[in-house]
C-alpha cells in the first residue's frame, strides 16, 4: 500500500472519529433544544422522538411567568462580568511580578500558590462558608466575587505567558523612565493578550457553571444564579408535575451566552492555550 493511499484512509479515520465524537455530543444538546417546544407528555413519549409534533413556545411563556428566570439570568450574566474581567487583570499582575520581577521568597511564594492547585474544592469548601458567613458576605456579590480573582492556575498561566516577553524590552522601558505599572500596563498588558483571552473564556465558563458554591452562599429566590435555579425548580413543584418543559427551556436559555461565546472566542482559546503550551 503506497504512502498517498495510508495517508488518506489516516485522514478518512480521523473525520470519521471527529464526526462520531460530533454526533454523542450534539445529540444531548438537541434533544434539550427540541424538548424545549414539547409538552411534558410528548417529552416521554415512547418510542422516542427528536422533533415536536408542535412548535410551541408554552414552556417559554410558562418559564418567565412562573419562575424569576429572568433575575436569575441578570445575576449569572453579574456575576461572571465581575469575575471575567477581575480574574485575568489580577493574575496577569501575579504572573508577571513572578516571571520578570526580582523579590525575597518569590520562589517560595509561588511554589506555595502552585501547590495549592492540588487542594480539591471540597477541602475548602466548608472552611470558605465558615468564613464568607463571619464576615457577613453570605447573600452578597462579595462572597460571589473577591474568593475567585485570583485562582491559582490563572496566576500559573499568567507567568508561563511573561516569561515569554524579551527581558531587554522592559530593561529599555525602564531606562525611560517608565514606572514598573506603566511597564505592566502598556507594554506587558497588549502583549499577554492571547492569554488573557484564554484565561477569561475559562473562567467565564467555570463561573457561568458554578453550582455548588452559589447554592451554598445565597438565599432567596431573588439572588439565584441560572444553575442553582434551574435546579431548584424541581424542588418548588413539590405535590404537582415536574415542569420538564420549563426546565428544558430554562436549560437552552441557559446554554446561549456559552454557545455564542465559543463561536465568537474559539479561535482566541485555541491560540491562547497552544501560544502558551510553548514557553
Amino acid at each position: 500500500m503506497s504512502r498517498l493511499i495510508q495517508k488518506r484512509i489516516g485522514h478518512l479515520a480521523v473525520n470519521v472519529a471527529v464526526a462520531v465524537g460530533a454526533v454523542i455530543t450534539l445529540v444531548p444538546l438537541a434533544w434539550m433544544v427540541f424538548s424545549s417546544f414539547k409538552t411534558t407528555t410528548e417529552i416521554f413519549t415512547y418510542p422516542p422522538w427528536l422533533m415536536p409534533r408542535e412548535l410551541s413556545l408554552f414552556n417559554y411563556e410558562s418559564l418567565l411567568r412562573g419562575f424569576p428566570f429572568g433575575r436569575w439570568y441578570l445575576n449569572s450574566i453579574f456575576y461572571c462580568a465581575v469575575v471575567t474581567v477581575a480574574v485575568p487583570l489580577v493574575c496577569s499582575l501575579a504572573g508577571y511580578a513572578f516571571a520578570k520581577l526580582s523579590f525575597r521568597g518569590r520562589r517560595g511564594l509561588f511554589l506555595l500558590v502552585l501547590a495549592s492547585i492540588v487542594i480539591p474544592f471540597q477541602v475548602i469548601l466548608i472552611p470558605m462558608f465558615i468564613l464568607m458567613s463571619q464576615i457577613g458576605w453570605v447573600d452578597t456579590p462579595y462572597a460571589m466575587t473577591i474568593p475567585w480573582i485570583a485562582p491559582a492556575l490563572g496566576i500559573f498561566l499568567m507567568r508561563q505567558y511573561s516569561y515569554a516577553i524579551p527581558a531587554e524590552l522592559l530593561e529599555a522601558a525602564r531606562i525611560d523612565g517608565a514606572s514598573e505599572f506603566r511597564i505592566y500596563w502598556q507594554i506587558v498588558l497588549p502583549l499577554l493578550k492571547n492569554g488573557l483571552a484564554a484565561l477569561a473564556i475559562i473562567q467565564f465558563l467555570s463561573s457561568w457553571n458554578s453550582y455548588i458554591w452559589p447554592l451554598m452562599v445565597l438565599r432567596g429566590q431573588e439572588s439565584m444564579t441560572l444553575p442553582v435555579g434551574l435546579a431548584g425548580m424541581q424542588a418548588q413543584a413539590a405535590g404537582t408535575a415536574t415542569p420538564y418543559g420549563e426546565m428544558m427551556a430554562g436549560a437552552t436559555l441557559a446554554s446561549l451566552p456559552v454557545i455564542v461565546l465559543f463561536l465568537i472566542a474559539q479561535r482566541y482559546l485555541i491560540s491562547g492555550l497552544t501560544t502558551g503550551a510553548v514557553k
